[in-house]
């Protein structure tokens, strides 16, 4: 057979030419999809789009009786992806509980329609702009302490998510990991949060710091499932053992058959931490990951957020997981036969209710910053007064009075 090379050499150079136009679309496609979309879309994508421009450039050189089965395969790859694309969609459809489900803006201090408690009466402290403290803290104590800020703090706007913010009076909500590192490091002057982690405790002292607990309220960790779980209760040994691996099936505990998806929080979080001292030193179960798009449009593992699957449990704090419980997704759990109520936290009776702080730093050998930060020493005193106790209590925590 005798071979046309002037032909074959005009098809090479065309397809060369075609094949660079197709990848400078391809790119320019792929970085916007890198940035824009869910992983799920963008592993689809570096599937799909590559097999399109090489079936493209190798319909071009092939002859036509084989463009039949190149077409064949590229339909295969298509619906394949698809179908991954709607697993993905059908997957995040899911409702999920994370940090800032609770849509923490709602109880911005003095903002109009404002979620922040506010006393009847004209608060005892009141601090002049020069006075202000910088305050951070738990995800879950937001509310707590933009009612004491209502109350004692000159009225302005006070940025939630301003973790930058070190000027005067600055009042934001980084998170449990964040406050504790700013706390550390000088950054802020108070934060309110659960007890920390070993981890935090050994960051301080790495940082010659020690830190002061001040407990001001009482709050219960608890347990949640999907609403159409059949299980009502646990307790706190099937939990553990449930977090160990020890039990995988919901009908171990009196439910349906069906493989049990225990979700975990990020390291030294208060709720996780508050997860660790519950199971005592014993070993937990590899937590649940789920890719996310980080920085750059870059995939990265973490953590998965919890997701109200049917089989799913997960953990929080009670006002916390009461919040995002009001659309009646998701049911709290009673441990060892008691439901968490602000009357069993208040009795003792539910197992796991602890205390949380207003918590401060300070090099180690020195004196407690209450001793000398007058201004701090007189709001930690006014936070525990009968006015910053029925914030507590209004807020829907626990007081300790």
């Amino acid at each position: 057979m005798k071979v046309n090379w002037k032909e074959l050499i005009r098809r090479v150079f065309a397809a060369i030419f075609i094949g660079l136009f197709l990848v400078f679309l391809l790119m320019i496609l792929l970085i916007y999809i890198s940035l824009m979309a869910p992983p799920y879309v963008q592993r689809a994508s570096w599937v799909l789009l590559p097999s399109l421009l090489a079936g493209a450039v190798l319909a071009f050189l092939f002859p036509r009786r084989w463009r039949k089965g190149l077409a064949l395969c590229l339909v295969a790859v298509t619906i394949g992806c698809g179908a991954y694309c709607a697993f993905g969609l059908w997957q995040s459809s899911v409702p999920t509980v994370d940090d800032r489900d609770l849509l923490l803006w709602q109880y911005e201090p003095f903002s109009e329609d404002t979620k922040a408690v506010s006393l009847e009466e004209q608060s005892t402290l009141h601090f002049c702009q020069e006075d202000l403290l910088r305050l951070d803290g738990a995800t879950a104590l937001y509310p707590v302490y933009a009612g004491f800020v209502q109350a004692v703090y000159p009225q302005r706007e006070y940025p939630l998510y301003d973790d930058t913010a070190e000027g005067y009076g600055s009042v934001t909500c980084s998170g449990t990991v964040n406050a504790y590192q700013r706390l550390i490091t000088g950054r802020t002057d108070l934060i309110f949060a659960a007890a920390p982690s070993q981890d935090q405790l050994e960051m301080a002292r790495l940082a010659g710091k020690k830190l002061y607990l001040t407990p001001i309220g009482r709050e219960a960790f608890v347990f949640f499932v999907n609403s159409r779980n059949p299980v009502e209760g646990l307790t706190v040994e099937q939990v553990q053992n449930i977090y160990t691996g020890q039990i995988t099936n919901w009908n171990q505990v009196g439910g349906k058959n069906q493989p049990i998806r225990p979700f975990q929080r990020l390291e030294n979080s208060g709720s996780q931490s508050a997860l660790l001292r519950l199971m005592d030193g014993l070993p937990l179960i590899e937590p649940e990951k789920e890719d996310r798009v980080g920085g750059m449009g870059g995939i990265i593992q973490q953590v998965a957020s919890y997701r109200n699957y049917k089989n799913s449990i997960g953990f929080s704090f009670r006002f916390y997981a009461s919040e995002m419980a009001a659309n009646d997704q998701i049911r709290l759990l009673a441990l060892d036969g008691v439901s968490p109520t602000k009357e069993s936290i208040r009795d003792g009776s539910y197992p796991i209710a602890d205390s949380f702080f207003a918590i401060t730093a300070a090099p180690i050998g020195a004196p407690d910053p209450r001793e000398s930060n007058p201004n701090l020493n007189a709001f930690l005193d006014w936070i525990l007064s009968e006015q910053g106790q029925q914030i507590v209590e209004d807020s829907g925590y626990v007081s300790i009075r």
